[in-house]
């Protein structure tokens, strides 16, 4: 089997303890689907990458998007067959540092590479829809971590360990005020009477790649679009839902399951349709 991670530019499997990503979660992500060995929305994610390390004092090499494809490209050569998609996360940390949480700004940052298998969905998600549910797991509101996706995931990892059934295919969470935010994996919107929502993710939340390509799509398409802090409510009165990431493109939502039991259900409709076909009118889905 080929290699399939790179660390630094190096073949290797395993980074120093001393590590901030592992000590304090000092780092970012970037999920990212390949097409044909080719990042799809690659600029879009490189410059949330960048805008996530400004905000988390991460110091990038003026070449380090050179860098970053240089790496992939090795990962690639590797390969004696390259499937039609792949999974590709980028993950840059802070760096090795000693005990505490002062940084010397003379430790070099880590970068990390992985390919993986794109997943198979054989019950076609995307055409059929999913049932979601709601989580307790709240989201703590932290503008200065909001936006971008850095390596503390624990709120999600805790959200997603509220359930195990296979046909809840994602969970929604809501901020310590009650307000929706996303899901565990993805970005969220719904519409009603022709609108298009989606909560605003200043507070706290990522802001996914395929949530700005859709709310650009939307405007040139001349659907009117609302960000904001939105109650469950607003969810249930909704006629359609769908979420959306970077691998899974859009999933409509057909059903919802709230703390109480009662069930929220709808059906596909034609906002949802128009999107996925403009996604995929760009080579996005």
């Amino acid at each position: 089997m080929p290699p399939t991670t790179l660390i630094n530019g190096l073949l290797e499997q395993s980074l120093p303890v001393a590590d901030r990503g592992l000590a304090y979660g000092h780092g970012l992500f970037e999920t990212i689907t390949l097409q044909q060995g080719q990042p799809i929305a690659w600029q879009a994610h490189f410059n949330r990458l960048k805008a996530g390390a400004e905000r988390l004092f991460i110091p990038l090499t003026d070449n380090i998007e050179q860098i970053l494809l240089a790496d992939l490209a090795i990962l690639l050569a590797k390969q004696s067959t390259q499937p039609e998609r792949q999974v590709l996360k980028i993950t840059v940390t802070r760096g090795c540092g000693g005990r505490g949480y002062a940084v010397d700004a003379g430790v070099s940052i880590n970068r990390i590479l992985q390919l993986n298998a794109f997943p198979s969905y054989p019950d076609q998600p995307s055409a059929n829809g999913v049932a979601v549910r709601l989580c307790q797991t709240r989201l703590a509101i932290a503008p200065q971590l909001a936006g971008i996706k850095h390596l503390n995931r624990l709120e999600q990892v805790l959200a997603r360990s509220e359930w195990s059934a296979p046909d809840i295919r994602e969970g929604l969470v809501l901020d310590t005020e009650g307000y929706l935010v996303e899901g565990t994996m993805s970005n969220l919107f719904w519409c009603r009477d022709g609108v298009l929502y989606t909560p605003q993710l200043d507070r706290c939340g990522v802001k996914g790649i395929i949530r700005e390509q859709l709310i650009r799509l939307a405007k040139q398409q001349g659907i009117q679009l609302e960000e904001g802090l939105f109650t469950l409510g607003s969810l249930c009165q909704a006629d359609e839902v769908f979420v959306c990431n970077s691998i899974i493109a859009i999933w409509p939502v057909i059903q919802c399951t709230l703390a109480d039991q009662r069930q929220s259900r709808w059906p596909i409709g034609p906002i949802t349709q128009c999107l996925q076909a403009s996604l995929s009118a760009e080579g996005i889905y």
